[in-house]
């Protein structure tokens, strides 16, 4: 993705999830500039940590003693509980040149357990403030660290390329020298020099999945980045296999024999349908019924949830169908059921 569809996912995960994206680019690309600009756009506080610049004592506070207690200080970045919102940025993190650094630093970016707070050490950081890491790639052109497979699976990884039409629309948009877009405009290949490809060697991991279902229920990415962003937590393969498969699901109608046996796990998509899946559910509810109209319990229940769910015009449709079958009609008369059914019937006596 470039800079401009990062800045659009990072608008999403900063503001309604607690989860941590890692901008993985390189050098130049506009990875530190994209994330000011968006803690700008938000209307959040900006506070930069250069993980290659810290110790451990930077992370963690000076210890101090109250009696027999050990104490450490809260570290002047820290935003406090009563601080405007707040991203902290955790850059360079792969710069870390201490091991006990990067081992300190792990607990922070990690996303907090529900019902928990982010914390580092004995510090909690308030809900409000998030957390955004940016790294060069571990490719052998920097002098960087390789996090190891634990840490990568705790953030959500994003990955940003040049581009030269973001580049160029940043760039009218600063006013930068028309000579220096004058050239590249007619020498796009000049604009940067790509490098090894982005590959963080993601794969798919039980905390992996449970980040993109946080993902696909609280945010809306455009929907070429989708695939980006999971790929970026599961793995392209995962990523790929598993948006075909929602594709495939989103278009098939539900079947019949779930309303009637499932009700419960499919009521949602059932709700939803368009209305070619949904006359699609109700000719094969209307041609299973025919054949075997005999039900139970919980089927009757599940039959009348489902008309329940349907607009004023397709229940009655659907309930005129089903009526002409004499078992299914018989367990729809019953009182219980009247709350559903009883202005369908109506109206389709009145129809007569």
């Amino acid at each position: 993705m470039n800079v401009e569809q990062m800045k659009a996912v990072l608008r999403e995960i900063l503001t309604k999830t607690d989860l941590t994206p890692c901008v993985v680019g390189h050098r130049g690309v506009g990875k530190t500039a994209g994330i000011i600009q968006v803690c700008r756009e938000i209307g959040r506080s900006y506070v930069p940590l250069r993980l290659g610049q810290m110790e451990v004592g930077d992370l963690v506070g000076i210890p101090y003693r109250e009696g027999k207690v050990m104490h450490w200080s809260r570290p002047s970045w820290w935003p406090a509980d009563e601080a405007p919102e707040t991203i902290v940025h955790c850059d360079e993190l792969n710069r870390a040149q201490q091991e006990d650094t990067l081992q300190a630093i792990f607990q922070f970016v990690e996303p907090p357990a529900e019902g928990q707070q982010r914390a580092l050490h004995t510090h909690k950081l308030h809900p409000r403030h998030k957390v955004v890491v940016t790294i060069n790639p571990p490719d052998g052109t920097y002098q960087v660290a390789t996090l190891d497979r634990a840490l990568i699976d705790r953030m959500v990884m994003l990955y940003v390329e040049t581009d030269y039409g973001c580049w160029a629309r940043y760039a009218l948009s600063r006013e930068l020298d028309s000579g220096v877009r004058g050239f590249l405009a007619g020498n796009p290949h000049f604009l940067s020099r790509q490098g090894s490809p982005l590959d963080m060697e993601v794969e798919p991991t039980e905390r992996g999945w449970e980040m993109v279902s946080t993902l696909r229920r609280l945010c809306r990415f455009p929907k070429e980045l989708e695939m980006e962003v999971y790929a970026g937590i599961v793995g392209k393969e995962a990523a790929i296999t598993f948006l075909r498969w929602c594709a495939d699901r989103l278009n098939r109608p539900v079947a019949a024999a779930q309303v009637l046996d499932n009700w419960p796990a499919v009521a949602e998509e059932a709700a939803g349908q368009r209305d070619d899946a949904q006359a699609a559910t109700m000719n094969e509810l209307v041609t299973l019924l025919q054949s075997a109209p005999g039900l139970t319990e919980p089927q009757e229940e599940n039959l009348v949830a489902y008309l329940d769910c349907l607009p004023r015009d397709m229940r009655f449709g659907l309930v005129k169908s089903l009526i002409k079958i004499p078992p299914v009609a018989l367990a729809l008369a019953q009182d219980k059921y009247d709350g559903v059914v009883l202005d369908a019937i109506a109206a389709i006596s009145a129809e007569a």
